[in-house]
C-alpha cells in the first residue's frame, strides 16, 4: 500500500512538474516558447489575429518604413542641409540661447529626457516635449493634433512665450543680418532671400530625415528567429494579445495616430488640461492626446503628455489596472465637459512576470540614437 501510494505521489509530482513547464512562461498549455517562436518566425500575415476591439481598424506589426525624403535628389539634400543649421542654431530664439535642439536632442533619441522642457528665461512649458524619430508618419503635430503640416507644427515653439519666444516680425530680418547663410538659401531655393516660409519649410525638411534605426524587432521581421530572447518574443505575443496593446498601438511605427482619453486630463485641477477639446471644442474631445509611436519608447521617458509617470514599471501598473477614472464631484454629475476614459482602456489584469515580458519586448524595440552634430553654424 505505500509503495502505491508513493508511486502515486511521484505520478502527481511528475505532472505539475510538466504542467509547469508548459505553463511556465504563463501562456497557456496548448502554448510554448518553442510554438510561439515557430509561429511568429512565419510572415505577419500568418501571425494569430491580435486581440482588438471589433470597431478598431489595425495594421499589423511591420518593419520600418523608408522615409519620403529623397535623400539622392540633391535639391532636396540643400534643403535639409539648411534646416538641419537652423535647428541647432539658437539666433531663431528671442533671447539667442534656445534652439530646436535644446528640446529635441539627438543623443536623447530628439527628446529631452524631462517631465516638461524649460524654455525663455527658464519657463515650463506645459506638457512633454515629444522625441521627433519618425515624425514624417503623422496626420496632425503636437500632444493635441492643433498643427496639421509640419511646416505649421515649425512656426509653434518658435513662437511659443515660455519656448523660444522669437517675434516672427523680427525673425527672417534677424536671420538675413547672418551673412553666411545666404549662400544655404541660395542653394536651397534658388535665391538668397530670407523668409519665414522658407525657415519653416527647412525645418519641417530636416524634421522628416530623423527616423529609427533598425532594432532587434526588425531583424526578428527579416529572418533573424534568435534576434528576440524567449521573454521579448512572449512580450510581443503578449502585446497583440492578452494586453490588448494593438487597440491603440500598431503598425509599423506602434501607433494609430488617432487621439484618446485615458484618464490623466486632471479635470477641475490646477494641473488641468483637456487636450484636443482645446482644438476642436468638441466635448467628446475632451481629455484626448495623440498616440504616441513605441519606437524607442525605452529611450524617452517620462512619460505621457505631463511627462508625469518616471518608470515604466509604475506606466505599466496603470495600464493593469485600466488607468485612473475621473471620481465626479458634487455639482459635476450634469457637466458636458466631464472627462471620459475611452472604452478602449480597460484593466487587463496582467502578472508580474507578463508585465516584465512587455517590458522586455519594449526594450527589443530600442535602438542607437543618431549623433547628429553642427561643427560650425553660419556667421
Amino acid at each position: 500500500m505505500k509503495k502505491a501510494l508513493l508511486l502515486l505521489a511521484f505520478l502527481l509530482v511528475g505532472l505539475l512538474l510538466i504542467s509547469f513547464k508548459s505553463n511556465d512562461w504563463g501562456i497557456g498549455n496548448d502554448l510554448t516558447i518553442d510554438s510561439l517562436r515557430k509561429i511568429y518566425s512565419k510572415s505577419n500575415q500568418y501571425w494569430p489575429k491580435p486581440n482588438v476591439d471589433k470597431e478598431v481598424k489595425y495594421d499589423e506589426l511591420a518593419a520600418l518604413q523608408s522615409t519620403p525624403i529623397d535623400l539622392t535628389n540633391d535639391s532636396i539634400k540643400r534643403v535639409v542641409e539648411l534646416g538641419k543649421l537652423l535647428f541647432f542654431d539658437t539666433r531663431l530664439s528671442g533671447s539667442k540661447q534656445i534652439s530646436c535642439a535644446t528640446c529635441h536632442n539627438p543623443e536623447l533619441n530628439w527628446a529631452d529626457g524631462k517631465a516638461v522642457s524649460l524654455g525663455h528665461e527658464q519657463l515650463p512649458n506645459i506638457r512633454n516635449a515629444p522625441s521627433l524619430e519618425n515624425v514624417w508618419i503623422y496626420n496632425s503635430f503636437f500632444w493635441d493634433g492643433r498643427a496639421k503640416t509640419l511646416i505649421e507644427q515649425a512656426e509653434g515653439p518658435i513662437t511659443a512665450h515660455n519656448e523660444m519666444n522669437q517675434d516672427l516680425k523680427s525673425l527672417a530680418k534677424k536671420l538675413s543680418k547672418i551673412k553666411g547663410y545666404r549662400s544655404y538659401f541660395l542653394a536651397a531655393f534658388g535665391s538668397s532671400k530670407i523668409t519665414n516660409q522658407r525657415v519653416f519649410e527647412s525645418l519641417a525638411t530636416f524634421q522628416q530625415t530623423i527616423v529609427s534605426n533598425e532594432t532587434k524587432f526588425d531583424q526578428f521581421l527579416k529572418g533573424n528567429q534568435n534576434a528576440l530572447t524567449d521573454q521579448e518574443l512572449l512580450g510581443m505575443h503578449l502585446f497583440r494579445t492578452k494586453a490588448r496593446c494593438m487597440n491603440c498601438h500598431h503598425g509599423a511605427y506602434f501607433t494609430d495616430k488617432e487621439f484618446h482619453n485615458i484618464g490623466l486630463t486632471e479635470y477641475g485641477t490646477k494641473n488641468e488640461d483637456l487636450g484636443l477639446y482645446n482644438v476642436t471644442k468638441k466635448p467628446e474631445d475632451v481629455g484626448k492626446f495623440k498616440t504616441p509611436g513605441l519606437r524607442n519608447v525605452m529611450q524617452t521617458g517620462p512619460w505621457f503628455h505631463q511627462g508625469s509617470v518616471k518608470s515604466i514599471d509604475s506606466l505599466m501598473v496603470l495600464y493593469n489596472m485600466g488607468m485612473p477614472e475621473h471620481v465626479v464631484k458634487f455639482g459635476q454629475e450634469n457637466d458636458p465637459l466631464l472627462p471620459k476614459n475611452d472604452k478602449l482602456v480597460r484593466g487587463i489584469m496582467l502578472t508580474i512576470r507578463e508585465r516584465k515580458a512587455i517590458i522586455a519586448f519594449l526594450e527589443a524595440l530600442s535602438s542607437p540614437p543618431v549623433f547628429i552634430k553642427v561643427e560650425q553654424l553660419p556667421k
